[in-house]
C-alpha cells in the first residue's frame, strides 16, 4: 500500500520562496522600464534624474538576485515534480498560483481603466502608452504562463518548455539591466557625476555666501575663511574628492571668480538632464578638469540698506493690538 504524499515545511518554503520571487522580479523589472522611459522621454514638470537613478541602480540590483532565485526555484520543483507528479495537485500550489492569476487578472484591467481615464482627460503621451503597454505585456505573459502550467499534464514536456522559457526570460532580464548602463552610464560614471554634481552645489553655496558678506560689508572677502562665521556656523566646503578647498581669486571691487576639477562634461542632452539645477544653475556648465567661473556682483541688484542707516521705526513696531 502506497504512503499518501503529503505537504511537508520544505514543500510550503519551496512555494513560497518560488512565488515571492516572482512578485520581486517582475515589480522590479516593470519598475526599471518605468525608469528608462522616464529618462528617455523626460516630463518637463517632473524631473528629478538623481531619484530616476537611485531607482535604476536599485531596480536592477534587486532583479538581478531576485530572478536566478526565482529560475532556480522552479527548477527545483519541477525536478520534485518528476519524481512526484501528485505533488501538482498540492493546495498550496493551487492557492499560490490561482493567487498570481488573481493578480494578473486585476493588473489588466486596472491597467485597461487607467487607459481610458487619461484617453477622457485628454493626457495621452508616449511615456504613457509605453508604460500601459508593458504593464498589460508583463501581466498577460505571467497570466498565459500559469494558466498553461495548470493545465499541462506531461512533465517531459513541462521541463523542455520551461528550460526553453527560462533561457529566453533570462537573455531578456540580462539585456535589461545591461541596457541601464547604456542609457546613465557605469557605476564609476554616475559616481564622478554625483561628486561634480556636488561640487556644482557647493560652488552656488559659496557664492551665495560671498554676496551676502558684500552686502553686509560692501567689500568681497580676500578669502574663502573670511567667510568662516561662528554664529551660524558656516565655513566653506572642500572638494568632496580631494578634501581640498576650492579656488577663489578676487579680480576686482565686484569681480570675482570661482574654480574647481571637474571629472565629467555638461555638454550633450543626457548631460544637460544630469547637471539639471533648475533656472538658477544654468551657468554652471563645464567642461573635463579645471575651469573657472567668472562672476560679477551686480549693485543694483543686491543693493542692501547702508552701514549704520537707521531702518525706520515702523519696521520693527509690533501690531498694534485691538483694544
Amino acid at each position: 500500500m502506497n504512503t499518501p504524499i503529503t505537504n511537508t515545511p520544505k514543500d510550503v518554503f519551496l512555494h513560497l520562496l518560488h512565488i515571492s520571487m516572482l512578485y520581486v522580479s517582475v515589480v522590479s523589472f516593470i519598475t526599471l522600464f518605468f525608469q528608462y522611459i522616464n529618462y528617455m522621454f523626460p516630463d518637463q514638470l517632473n524631473f528629478y534624474l538623481m531619484g530616476i537613478l537611485d531607482s535604476i541602480h536599485l531596480s536592477s540590483a534587486s532583479l538581478a538576485i531576485s530572478f536566478p532565485v526565482y529560475l532556480l526555484s522552479t527548477w527545483m520543483i519541477e525536478k520534485d515534480f518528476m519524481s512526484f507528479p501528485e505533488k501538482r495537485e498540492f493546495a498550496i500550489r493551487k492557492w499560490l498560483v490561482n493567487l498570481t492569476l488573481f493578480i494578473a487578472s486585476i493588473t489588466i484591467i486596472v491597467d485597461l481603466i487607467t487607459l481610458i481615464y487619461t484617453y477622457f482627460n485628454g493626457e495621452l503621451t508616449m511615456r504613457f502608452f509605453l508604460k500601459v503597454a508593458l504593464v498589460l505585456a508583463i501581466a498577460a505573459v505571467v497570466f498565459g504562463y500559469y494558466i498553461w502550467d495548470m493545465r499541462i499534464k506531461d512533465e517531459i514536456k513541462t521541463v523542455r518548455m520551461q528550460i526553453k522559457l527560462g533561457a529566453v526570460s533570462l537573455l531578456v532580464v540580462l539585456a535589461t539591466i545591461a541596457y541601464g548602463f547604456i542609457l546613465v552610464g557605469s557605476p564609476e560614471q554616475q559616481r564622478a557625476r554625483r561628486f561634480d554634481d556636488q561640487r556644482v552645489q557647493d560652488l552656488q553655496g559659496i557664492q551665495n555666501e560671498i554676496v551676502n558678506y558684500w552686502q553686509q560689508k560692501e567689500v568681497l572677502p580676500q578669502s574663502l575663511d573670511a567667510l568662516t562665521n561662528s554664529i551660524s556656523g558656516y565655513s566653506a566646503p572642500k572638494d568632496p574628492r580631494t578634501n581640498e578647498l576650492y579656488e577663489y581669486a578676487v579680480s576686482g571691487a565686484l569681480t570675482f571668480q570661482l574654480c574647481s576639477n571637474f571629472e565629467a562634461s555638461t555638454a550633450g542632452q543626457s548631460d544637460q538632464r544630469i547637471y539639471k539645477h533648475g533656472p538658477y544653475g544654468q551657468n554652471w556648465n563645464h567642461a573635463v578638469g579645471r575651469v573657472c567661473f567668472p562672476k560679477e556682483i551686480d549693485p543694483e541688484l543686491y543693493k542692501t540698506a547702508k552701514r549704520g542707516e537707521m531702518l525706520p521705526i515702523d519696521y520693527v513696531r509690533p501690531p498694534a493690538v485691538a483694544q
